[in-house]
């Protein structure tokens, strides 16, 4: 019984530190709400005059979203970096490691395969099956591969 006693608060203290970007307004929300609402950022950087605000929940988290926010201080938009619509714009031979980590934002991991380094992150197909986004890279930093692997049902990851 003490266990779910201590459950319960530690789960809704855990929800709520989580990113809500559905709390956000589009062109209302400020800079200052988006972080009282989703913390600090895992990155920040800049890019054509507004900043993008980064929200990673790796390693083993499964969404990494960006917050656009205007030079007017003000949300322009929030998007989920995780998705295999972004995971197909990354082109072997072309696509740089620079653009990759733009596209997806911060890894969960990074390692060195036979073939080169990699990067992976966490990744829900249709927001229910766990898996894995890869990406390795050449001598020269461009894409050489780029796979997804899914968990099989009974995973220890499911349990």
């Amino acid at each position: 019984m003490k266990f779910a006693a201590l459950t319960v608060p530690f789960f809704a203290f855990f929800l709520g530190s989580c990113a809500a970007p559905g709390s956000l307004t589009v062109g209302q929300s400020t800079e200052a709400d988006v972080r009282a609402r989703m913390g600090t950022p895992t990155d920040t950087r800049n890019d054509r005059g507004d900043k993008l605000l980064e929200y990673a929940t790796g390693p083993e988290g499964f969404h990494t979203r960006l917050v656009r926010v205007g030079a007017d201080g003000r949300v322009k938009e929030v998007t989920e970096l995780l998705t295999e619509e972004q995971f197909a714009k990354i082109i072997p031979g072309q696509t740089s490691r620079a653009e990759v980590r733009s596209l997806l934002g911060r890894p969960a991991f990074e390692t060195n395969y036979r073939s080169g380094p990699g990067l992976s992150w966490r990744h829900l197909r249709g927001g229910v099956q766990p898996g894995y986004m890869i990406v390795s890279f050449n001598p020269n930093d461009t894409v050489r591969e780029k796979i997804i692997i899914y968990d099989q049902p009974g995973d220890s990851r499911d349990d």
